[in-house]
């Protein structure tokens, strides 16, 4: 069952509170047991400084990335942090004022420059944030802390240490790349960015890192690019956050959200500009599904449509008897627009009434499972293809010889997102699977976590008043037999709780009842994503 809890003590507003780094790990208070199979680290990014000096950061994208661990040692739980040493991170706190221009918040010039030493810095090109708040994920033997952009960052898992700045750009051909790749169970690391492909037109990339080979050359030096999906406009690029990947496909949704290159180009040389500013809608070209042979590297001559939708994150993707199951969450309208208006302004700025009632005008998001035949007959035109017995998703061919999806939704509920959606990726990752778990956001506010059955559509909730989660990850039992077997773990802030006003939760995956947790005397602001590394 879901109901709307209010939040009139704005104890929210803690999840977008500057802190300080620590310089050295502390020891969390552990409530409950430990499971004695649960070693290793959970790693996660996210904002953690929300100012420099008198400069405000203007959006929950921009505050410069905080890596945070958990560590995990024979039932005991020690807590650490560290700003991850970016450019971006490194010349703010060197000049004590924002730098390099972020997501939505732009970097006025230096004051202690003439108006001519200004002029000519426009012509040196578009300084690109390596801002790495996202996400971390493992390359070969090491692991990089991420944003959106084609820097990402090595970091040193055990001491959370910044080692170097990569440029994706030297490797392969892609201007940037998501925060969300997939890492297969041998190491291969897929990922996806935009590009110019032929006659400057631009295209999108699917890159390929191989694991870590017997020569221990870095990976990232043979990195390449397996398939090229090509874009609905020349000029104007979807955003892109995530994509789907199955044994013998790669899954591409193209959405109306767009990125006008000429505002891009031209916004640097606007004081007051900023990426978000280069954002627009385009909802009549509606949603436009690309699939990708994997291993041939060979689109499908496929035109899969459907009507228009934003899309942060895939949960799965899978094959079943000749489809794609492609399982999604998504938006409806302009989501970013929200985010940057409200989400992080109002919350700091307003009470939570005002945010409650810019909330409802908000879009309604939804976890929607589509459909895709591979096997397409002409003779069908007109009919549903879909013949899959436990769906009500459809395909119908259509005398254009597109074809339009209509989606099954299986999460749905009043102004409540399923967001931020994790699986027993390991084993369930690109295969059939029947278990998700993700956090709930209540007007926009994370204050519960879910687990969702999607073939049956039964949930289970974890809630506690005035306490913020963060995604939810999934850790698997050892000797598990069964898909649920495991743990849940999210940080969650609790400020109106007592003294210790953040703690690391332990839920059972099956019931999401709770195990333990392990409170610190801390607080945490906001993560976004991470992962967990095994012992």
């Amino acid at each position: 069952m879901y109901h709307l809890v209010e939040h009139p003590a704005g104890g929210y507003k803690k999840l977008f509170e500057t802190v300080e780094e620590l310089s050295s790990p502390v020891t969390a208070h552990v409530t409950g047991r430990i499971p004695t199979w649960l070693r290793g680290s959970l790693l996660r990014c996210g904002p953690g400084l929300f100012e420099v000096g008198a400069e405000p950061f203007y959006h929950l994208f921009d505050g410069q990335a905080l890596l945070h661990k958990f560590d995990f040692k024979e039932g005991h739980v020690t807590y650490h942090r560290r700003f991850v040493r970016t450019d971006a991170y490194v010349r703010a706190m060197t000049e004590k004022r924002i730098v390099i221009t972020e997501f939505g918040t732009y970097a006025y010039p230096d004051p202690c420059k003439n108006i001519f030493s200004r002029f000519f810095s426009y012509f040196k090109g578009v300084e690109v944030t390596d801002n790495a708040l996202v996400n971390v994920y493992p390359v070969g033997e090491d692991y990089y802390a991420c944003t959106e952009t084609n820097f990402i960052t090595k970091i040193n898992p055990d001491t959370l240490e910044t080692i170097k700045q990569v440029d994706l750009c030297k490797y392969v051909s892609v201007n940037g790349a998501t925060a969300h790749p997939h890492v297969e169970n041998d190491g291969t690391v897929y990922n996806i960015g935009n590009c110019f492909g032929k006659n400057f037109s631009l295209a999108y990339n699917i890159i390929r890192i191989p694991p870590l080979q017997a020569d221990k050359e870095d990976p990232i030096n043979k990195s390449e690019v397996v398939v090229q999906f090509p874009c609905s406009d020349r000029f104007k690029p979807s955003y892109v956050h995530s994509f789907g990947l199955t044994p013998n496909y790669i899954v591409f949704v193209e959405t109306p959200v767009k990125i006008n290159l000429l505002k891009f180009l031209s916004s640097w040389s606007l004081w007051g500009a900023n990426y978000m500013d280069c954002f627009e809608s385009n909802e009549t070209m509606g949603v436009w599904l690309h699939v990708a042979e994997k291993k041939k590297g060979r689109l499908l001559n496929i035109k899969y449509r459907t009507s228009a939708f934003n899309l942060f994150h895939h949960i799965n993707t899978f094959e079943d008897n000749g489809f794609l199951i492609v399982d999604l969450c998504t938006w409806k309208g302009w989501v970013f627009e929200f985010v940057y208006n409200y989400l992080y302004l109002a919350n700091l700025r307003a009470n939570w009434d005002e945010v409650k009632k810019q909330a409802e005008k908000a879009p309604q998001p939804e976890a929607r499972r589509y459909v895709l035949p591979l096997r397409i007959d002409k003779a069908d035109t007109g009919k549903n293809l879909v013949t899959l017995p436990y769906t009500t998703a459809t395909a119908t061919l259509r005398s254009d010889e597109t074809v339009w999806l209509e989606p099954e939704v299986i999460f749905s509920g009043p102004r409540h997102a399923f967001e931020f959606p994790q699986i027993n990726y390991k084993k369930y990752g690109g295969k059939p699977y029947t278990y998700t778990y993700g956090l709930g956001l209540n007007h926009f506010v994370p204050d519960r976590l879910c687990k969702l059955n999607v073939k049956t559509k039964e949930t289970w909730v974890w809630q506690e008043p005035d306490s913020y989660p963060s995604e939810p990850i999934f850790v698997s039992h050892p000797d598990a037999l069964e898909e649920d077997d495991g743990v849940v773990l999210s940080i969650v802030i609790s400020p109106g709780s007592g003294p210790k006003p953040a703690y690391l939760l332990i839920l059972n995956a099956k019931d999401m009842s709770e195990v333990a947790r392990a409170e610190v005397e801390v607080n945490i602001p906001v993560t976004f994503h991470g992962l967990f590394k095994r012992a």
